[in-house]
């Protein structure tokens, strides 16, 4: 009876020594090859269009965005088997994640052993979120969402732009403005707009560089 064919990989991060750690660590496992790497989410796309690796293995945070990554692979490739391996323990990013369509979502700080269990199981079409991930995912299912105008808004807030100046950039009356950063204070459960722009970053609504 033959051997099983390695599980193939492409690993996207936009840093080089973790690219080759990865490498390094993942292909001592006999069943696990590393067959593409990229650095950039256009790279990444590429590298998975061309090679067709059975398992991408994607960061969030690289030029153009891991997440917009996710989309036009999976836009372009919906058989795509996705599993992001990132620092960011927000419960968004995890949700934004999954909803688009990964399957499954791993902090770098995992022991090996958990990574290649993880592989194989996106690899098979199941889906690995680690307990800790799970049940922030479980707390954000009990918070209403903010539409993509609030998100917008927040930005805004976040930046120190009173009701007025939300107005003109967003080019909306003042009280919509208002009534828009009233539901937001709502949605995120806090009373004042320090406050929500602490919770939103903690969240992961929106991050620092946004």
């Amino acid at each position: 009876m033959s051997n099983p064919q390695p599980i193939r990989l492409l690993i996207a991060d936009d840093h080089y020594i973790v690219r080759m750690g990865l490498k390094t660590v993942l292909q001592l496992d006999p069943g696990l090859r590393v067959v593409a790497e990229a650095s950039t989410a256009e790279e990444a796309v590429e590298a998975a269009l061309a090679a067709r690796p059975d398992v991408t293995l994607l960061d969030l945070r690289m030029p153009g965005g891991g997440l917009e990554a996710l989309r036009r692979l999976r836009e372009q490739w919906p058989g795509a088997r996705v599993l992001v391996l990132t620092t960011s323990e927000m419960e968004e990013d995890a949700h934004r994640a999954l909803a688009g369509g990964a399957g499954g979502y791993l902090l770098k700080s995992v022991p090996p052993e958990e990574l290649a269990a993880a592989i194989r199981a996106v690899h098979g079409g199941g889906r690995w979120v680690p307990d800790a991930i799970a049940r922030k995912l479980a707390e954000r299912a009990s918070n209403p969402d903010l539409s993509p105008r609030e998100i917008e808004v927040l930005r805004l807030v976040i930046k120190g732009l009173s009701n007025q100046d939300i107005a003109a950039a967003l080019r909306i009356s003042h009280s919509t403005a208002k009534v828009h950063v009233a539901h937001i204070l709502e949605k995120l459960n806090v009373a004042t707009r320090a406050e929500a722009s602490s919770e939103a970053l903690r969240r992961g609504l929106v991050h620092p560089e946004d």
